[in-house]
């Protein structure tokens, strides 16, 4: 059974608006860190959207100033050690096993796992990122089909700082060019809207002010279109990513992830590297790049 959730709000809301469905990160106090309650609640609005027949189209926003500082590492309401009921693959509970072994159950179903199950939401999903877009984050606007941007976001996986090669869902090579996305990992820079569009990782960059009315113009606009067009379309494109080697990729180089923590949890002082919320905050402070 799913954990408790103890912050005060729900973790995700759900509203439909027309043809869009409007789901947002709903814990603002953390930057929309993503504790296991708030990934469980999205996953179950991907659910509801993909099978309500009046959607059309899923936008993703974050509530608060950011859009989500990634997976939650320190929150009072972190829940990595609770036990919830699995949707997103085979392996078993990891809340009563230890070690590698608990903590590959648990990324193969929570990250890499929810990841792949939402990229292949059989209807159109949009990214409206303002804000931080870190780690976790990043691989949450990834999965999206499109991004829009407000001039104020930024992009950064900085877990290289923990000795680890990237976030579980590596999608970095093929939503940016190869030699990008080494400079964004080997140095953990944030990347600024205007750099992320010019390499191609988002679609529209635009004022903060405008990036709600932005986005949901976009999302009517791509809702006119008929919905089995919409799915085929969006099959045919993921279809070509995997060709060129995505599900293969992102499958040896979680290997490579947990690689990392067993390293750390011989090495350091935790399979993180030792380094917490506030270290990783310290560490990129003032950096961005272009």
């Amino acid at each position: 059974m799913p954990g408790p959730d103890t912050d005060a709000e729900p973790p995700v809301l759900y509203e439909v608006k027309g043809p869009v469905a409007h789901v947002t990160l709903n814990r603002p106090r953390y930057r929309n860190a993503q504790n296991s309650a708030m990934t469980y609640a999205l996953d179950e609005a991907f659910y509801r959207a993909a099978g309500d027949s009046d959607v059309k189209v899923v936008v993703l926003a974050g509530a608060g100033e950011h859009f989500s500082a990634g997976h939650d590492i320190g929150t009072p309401e972190r829940d990595a050690h609770l036990p919830f009921e699995r949707r997103a693959g085979l392996w078993w509970d990891h809340s009563d096993k230890q070690g590698a072994e608990s903590r590959f159950a648990r990324e193969s179903e929570v990250y890499l796992g929810m990841c792949r199950r939402w990229r292949e939401l059989p209807k159109p999903v949009i990214a409206s990122v303002h804000g931080a877009c870190v780690a976790g984050g990043l691989m949450l606007a990834w999965v999206c089909d499109l991004i829009v941007a407000s001039e104020d976001a930024f992009f950064a996986d900085p877990v290289v700082r923990m000795g680890i090669p990237g976030v579980e869902y590596f999608a970095h090579p093929w939503v940016m060019p190869p030699r990008i996305a080494k400079e964004f990992l080997f140095t953990g820079d944030r990347m600024s809207a205007r750099r992320a569009y010019e390499v191609g990782m988002v679609n529209k960059v635009v004022p903060r002010t405008d990036l709600g009315a932005r986005t949901d113009e976009l999302a009517r606009r791509v809702a006119d279109m008929p919905r089995l067009g919409l799915a085929l379309t969006k099959r045919a494109v993921n279809q070509a990513e995997d060709l060129q080697g995505m599900q293969t990729g992102m499958d040896s180089v979680f290997g490579l992830h947990h690689l990392a923590h067993a390293h750390n949890a011989e090495t350091a002082a935790d399979p993180l590297g030792g380094m917490d919320v506030g270290a990783m905050k310290r560490a990129g402070a003032g950096r961005a790049g272009a």
